[in-house]
């Protein structure tokens, strides 16, 4: 799990991520050929939602942390789940066949799942994030022996600059 999570240097390399375009790129399909024209209002939060996707997954990523990373990630799972939710209401409304509401809500579920397993994966992880990679190297560093300073000696050299 580790080295998994610290060999990751782009968000796109992770499966749920990739899950998640697959089921945009689906429903762009629709939006693209005009069948929610007649609710522009409808299109307009589909696109919103979507785009929430894919802009918490990458901020979570670059955070380098891998708390923030879940948190984001968690945020982007509730924006698939608004997006089933506004596909459930363009079904109702008959913006969508029944065919092609199973589709898509299929490619919404395994892109959720599979944001909830990063999620755990993040969670349970040793490793903490880049960031912390980057400071743990430089602690593990051997630190150059400290020389003792006297108190009286920093006093004379505070009251030194204030003279």
């Amino acid at each position: 799990m580790f080295l998994y999570l610290s060999v990751m240097d782009d968000f796109t390399q992770f499966d749920a991520f990739e899950r998640c375009r697959a089921f945009a790129r689906a429903i762009a399909v629709h939006l693209n050929r005009g069948v929610f024209a007649k609710d522009p209002v409808l299109a307009a939060e589909l696109r919103k939602t979507l785009l929430s996707v894919y802009s918490n997954f990458g901020e979570g990523f670059d955070r380098d942390g891998n708390r923030e990373f879940a948190q984001f990630v968690s945020i982007a799972k509730g924006s698939l789940g608004e997006t089933r939710a506004q596909l459930i209401y363009a079904l109702d409304f008959g913006y969508l066949k029944p065919e092609t509401f199973c589709e898509l809500d299929e490619l919404a579920k395994t892109a959720t799942a599979c944001l909830g397993g990063l999620i755990r994966c993040l969670n349970d992880s040793s490793f903490r994030g880049r960031k912390f990679k980057q400071r743990e190297d430089l602690t593990n560093e051997p630190k150059p022996p400290r020389t003792p300073v006297q108190v009286q000696d920093i006093g004379n050299t505070i009251g030194s600059r204030h003279r």
